[in-house]
């Protein structure tokens, strides 16, 4: 083999290296699934979201339906507001629920919708009025450690 098919190999193998470096990047980033779709904004509150983040998916019946836009805080009512920019393609009834899932055990969270049935639909700028916050395994865990030592205490007495 040539000096110069050596160095050609060794160019495409670099290539090949900065072009995984670059998915892995958009990957973790949460980029690498881009949509030039119309959308339109809805709103929920929630009293915790967990480890959610701007780009997570939103879901409904399992396909991918939107993307959250932003997190802020309301002062006012001590709850993050998340927006939500859905697909103008798919519409939602006006009392559709929100909850805040996981994707398996530890893996990333985003936001589940489930249909309601009222005649009426979402339109841009609305607040999901049923929002279920994200359950926290920390918070799960103290809960049974808590309770597993209040047994212990009325046992002994």
């Amino acid at each position: 083999m040539g000096k110069k098919q050596t160095e050609a190999l060794v160019g495409l193998f670099v290539l090949l290296g900065m072009l995984a470096v670059v998915f892995l990047a958009l990957k973790a980033a949460n980029l690498t699934s881009f949509s030039f779709d119309e959308t339109y904004p809805v709103y929920a509150r929630f009293d915790n979201i967990g480890g959610l983040k701007v780009r997570a998916p939103v879901k409904s019946s399992g396909v991918t339906v939107g993307r959250v836009a932003a997190i802020t805080f309301d002062d006012k009512g001590f709850q993050a507001v998340v927006q939500m920019d859905l697909d103008r393609r798919y519409r939602f009834p006006d009392d559709t629920s929100a909850k805040i899932l996981t994707a398996g055990l530890l893996g990333d969270q985003y936001i589940g919708l489930d249909a309601g049935g009222d005649d009426k639909n979402l339109k841009a700028g609305d607040t999901i009025k049923m929002a279920q916050s994200a359950i926290v395994l920390e918070n799960l865990i103290g809960q049974f450690l808590y309770n597993k030592a209040a047994e212990g205490t009325q046992k002994s007495k």
